[in-house]
């Protein structure tokens, strides 16, 4: 993620969705690195993310980014039960690629590439669209159920439920994919309230 500028216009913003590392550019100022508090340090839970201008907006509000980011952790990496990681990260992705979400696309998207090795069928959803044929009804459940619960929750029901259950997930998994998908339809419009995603290398060139 690339720290915030003060203009618009030229910023290098990617042509489509992507498997690539993305740059994130806020529209409000994160707080500065070094003018971070011990509140604000303790609510980023993972020291890392002190460089990114991201979770440095988000800390402005240190007690709502600490419950966001404890949320999102157990989410995605509390796999002591349930559904593998690939499938919370392709739900997260088939989520943000409905959204519209270019950044959160991309980071999940590469995720669930690494977690599965299913690189080609990660990148037919990200350039065909959330209505691509994945290979396997798990994946295409997982996809449908998510975008289904993006589109309108409360719409979400019985057939969701029970396409995801003829694909073989037990009730245990059915949350999971449930509680990625959640977790990113509402992530997502966070992310793309206050910024924009860029291409770093592109930028960089033209500089």
């Amino acid at each position: 993620m690339t720290d915030v500028v003060t203009t618009y216009a030229d910023l290098a913003r990617p042509d489509a969705f992507t498997q690539e590392g993305l740059g994130w550019v806020p529209w409000l100022l994160p707080v500065a690195e070094d003018e971070l508090t011990d509140a604000q340090r303790d609510a980023l839970i993972e020291p890392a993310r002190a460089k990114m201008p991201y979770f440095r907006l988000l800390a402005r509000d240190p007690e709502a980014l600490r419950a966001r980011t404890l949320t999102d952790l157990d989410i995605f990496y509390n796999v002591t039960g349930g559904i593998g990681r690939a499938e919370r990260e392709l739900a997260a992705a088939a989520t943000s690629r409905h959204n519209g979400c270019v950044f959160c696309a991309s980071v999940h998207a590469a995720a669930a590439t690494r977690e599965s090795g299913r690189e080609a069928d990660v990148q037919r959803l990200l350039d065909e669209g959330v209505d691509a044929d994945l290979g396997d009804e798990t994946w295409n459940a997982v996809v449908a159920a998510s975008v289904a619960l993006a589109d309108t929750p409360l719409a979400f029901g019985e057939s969701d439920i029970a396409r995801l259950r003829a694909a073989g997930l037990d009730d245990v998994e059915i949350v999971d994919v449930i509680g990625g998908a959640a977790f990113f339809n509402w992530a997502n419009r966070l992310m793309l309230s206050l910024g924009e995603p860029e291409v770093p290398a592109r930028r960089a060139s033209t500089r």
